[in-house]
């Protein structure tokens, strides 16, 4: 598994775990990462990602609020709500990624974490994002 790709991985774990354990997500990274063996670029990746999504976290929500028209964030499974937040910080963020690759791995989180309609969940409101920031697919 490539470096970006376990650090979402791990990036979603941390998040999810602060919406169930409010800790600092220093503390939730340190849990979550001292799991395992892990290269220190993914570790950094992981705690790079979780750090801008947590600062931007009230603009990520509103792209996220405005694009998912009849469910509100908070009543969002968690797991659905944290793939979400991590692909629109990678979208929107400092330095945006391919938004192809952005949209396939979060789908690909929501199918192996989410439940059974997760993928088609986020494949939805993510496409409306990018229809809203004005992205090619």
């Amino acid at each position: 598994m490539g470096v970006r790709r376990k650090g979402r991985e791990n990036a979603l774990k941390v998040l999810y775990s602060m919406d169930l354990n409010p800790v600092s997500h220093k503390e939730a990274c340190m849990h979550v990462l001292n799991f395992g063996e892990l290269p220190e670029n993914t570790r950094a990746f992981t705690r790079e990602l979780v750090k801008e999504t947590l600062e931007r976290l009230d603009e990520i929500d509103g792209h996220i609020r405005k694009a998912s028209l009849k469910w509100e964030i908070s009543r969002m499974a968690a797991v659905d709500r944290n793939v979400l937040r991590l692909a629109v910080s990678e979208l929107t963020g400092k330095t945006p990624k391919p938004v192809r690759v952005v949209l396939n791995e979060a789908i690909e989180l929501a199918k192996k974490f989410g439940g059974e309609e997760s993928g088609t969940f986020v494949n939805g409101v993510l496409d409306r994002v990018r229809i809203d920031l004005g992205m090619e697919s």
